[in-house]
């Protein structure tokens, strides 16, 4: 896990701006699902092409919220980055302005269905029957990147705690796009992992101020009322 997390002067100002700790009070985890992000071998496991080491340190944390989430009757879904060479999934917007040329086809490959890259870390907790979904953007909730919001919505769903890899990418993506959304976003500090803990710390200061809410993974555990 990262060692730094949000200034205590930081999180001051914005209690100072909104007048309270938290921006949400109350969760029902029948409404409330877990979205865990990206947490593949691409980006993962040791020798993963996009390595993100500290992604290891957190899987005993979202592990201990999927008990949670099972246990009081919430949703899980995985999300899994999954790309292809031609069509949409090639997305040359990203690979071909943001990624060196001789690294843009090991870079999708990486990520294609059925490759090792693309498979979940072996040490996440995944259950049978819980939602997979794969997406071609950095954000599910990105217009036409994937079928989420029809999905979070038939549950009636209205929060999402978002976890997963990387913190600044992925995931911030992800739990922005879900607040514009309408639902109640929360970013679990100690459940998602960046490159650098500038990034990891820049990424949740600015969540937490006109995004959501960022909640430790234990404070999430309190919140859904099981210890």
């Amino acid at each position: 896990m990262h060692d730094a997390s949000i200034p205590d002067e930081f999180r001051s100002a914005v209690v100072e701006r909104r007048g309270r700790s938290h921006a949400f009070e109350g969760y029902d985890p029948i409404s409330t699902a877990l979205i865990i992000v990206d947490m593949q071998n691409h980006f993962v496991a040791e020798g993963g092409l996009s390595e993100v080491p500290i992604a290891r340190g957190i899987v005993a944390n979202i592990n201990a919220l999927v008990d949670t989430f099972r246990a009081t009757g919430g949703t899980v879904v995985w999300i899994r980055s999954t790309m292809s060479m031609e069509g949409r999934g090639a997305w040359p917007m990203f690979f071909e302005n943001f990624i060196a040329p001789e690294r843009v086809r090991d870079a999708r490959a990486g990520l294609m269905a059925g490759t090792w890259g693309h498979e979940f870390f072996s040490e996440l907790d995944i259950g049978g029957g819980e939602l997979v979904i794969d997406k071609d953007r950095f954000s599910p909730f990105s217009p036409g990147a994937s079928h989420l919001d029809e999905a979070l919505k038939e549950l009636g769903i209205d929060t999402v705690f978002v976890t997963g890899t990387m913190t600044n990418v992925c995931c911030d993506s992800t739990a922005r796009d879900a607040m514009m959304l309408d639902y109640r976003a929360v970013m679990v500090e100690d459940a998602n992992a960046a490159r650098s803990d500038e990034d990891h710390v820049g990424a949740l200061s600015t969540f937490i101020s006109v995004f959501g809410d960022v909640l430790t993974t234990q404070e999430a555990i309190r919140a859904l009322h099981v210890e």
